[in-house]
């Protein structure tokens, strides 16, 4: 008789059709849009962390998209700013083309570009809006401080802390305060400071100081050291190696200790103050135990046995 058939289990039929490869199905690109609310997204928590690299990172990724997009531009310019990339501040203000007066003007002051810094200033008081009016005059305040205009320094200060209210801007308040006690110092000390210092010296040192050439600026000689230093290659000779104090043995001085015997790591018998031991005394110079000095030789007879002749081996010497 022919086998019957098995029937089949429910659950295989379903195994089977889940053993079959599935194709898997294609991820539609994200558009545009999305990509750019993610970016600005991760913009927004970078910045509000202080991860300033890499929040300029994502902005060049955002401009690559939208490369009119002023949010991102104003951004990155505010980045470049707070990282001190000065330069790129300025090549970035110049392909923005907005009005961007007050950043240039910082920028130029900050790479000590005073002339021009001078003459952004000038044109944001005469077209500029209130805010970046004020803002300008801190600056213009800094800037006549580095030109040693103490006093015009000290009347924009005074104007910016009658105009300045403590309660709603208690950090422009204190650093007012502080800027003001410094310009008041320097222009204290040039009015009056200076000449009461000079009268208390003797004659012959304050007519030598007030005779003697204005001092050259450290400044401008460090630039000329450090341009001629490159030129000028030392020679051989010249070269000296500095010694290193982690090398050097605990106790030891350079240049006033002794130096260490050179012949230190040879072995004792190899070095040129080795000395060979005295002999010792009696010795007979290679002779054997019992041999005496001026002895002479006499043959030993032997026997068939080999023994010696004479007394035997047992006697006794008297």
């Amino acid at each position: 008789m022919p086998p019957k058939p098995v029937p089949a289990k429910a659950g295989q039929t379903s195994s089977k059709i889940s053993s079959r490869k599935q194709v898997p199905q294609k991820q539609q690109p994200v558009s545009t849009a999305d990509r750019l609310k993610r970016l600005f997204t991760s913009l927004c928590a970078q910045v509000d962390g202080g991860h300033f690299a890499n929040a300029i990172r994502t902005c060049n990724k955002i401009l690559r998209l939208d490369p009119s997009d002023r949010d991102a531009l104003r951004t990155k310019l505010f980045l470049l700013l707070q990282t001190e990339q000065y330069d790129a501040a300025l090549a970035l203000i110049a392909e923005i083309n907005d009005q961007c007066s007050f950043e240039r003007a910082y920028a130029l002051y900050r790479v000590q570009h005073e002339e021009d810094a001078t003459q952004v200033l000038k044109e944001i008081k005469n077209n500029g809006q209130e805010a970046e009016q004020r803002g300008a005059m801190h600056l213009e305040a800094q800037l006549s401080y580095r030109q040693g205009l103490y006093q015009s320094s000290l009347d924009i200060y005074q104007e910016l802390l009658e105009t300045a209210d403590p309660l709603q801007s208690s950090d422009e308040h204190a650093d007012i305060l502080t800027n003001l006690s410094a310009c008041q110092s320097h222009q204290d000390f040039i009015t009056t400071g200076f000449m009461q210092c000079m009268s208390r010296l003797p004659n012959s040192i304050a007519s030598t100081l007030e005779s003697a050439p204005p001092p050259v600026l450290f400044q401008s000689a460090s630039i000329l050291a450090s341009v001629e230093e490159p030129s000028k290659k030392p020679e051989a000779g010249e070269i000296t190696k500095k010694v290193r104090t982690k090398r050097v043995p605990k106790g030891v001085i350079p240049g006033v200790s002794p130096l260490p015997d050179p012949e230190r790591w040879l072995k004792k018998s190899e070095r040129t103050t080795y000395t060979h031991g005295k002999k010792r005394r009696g010795a007979g110079g290679g002779a054997t135990q019992g041999a005496t000095v001026g002895a002479e030789s006499v043959p030993v007879s032997t026997t068939h046995g080999g023994r010696a002749s004479g007394k035997g081996k047992g006697g006794k010497k008297k």
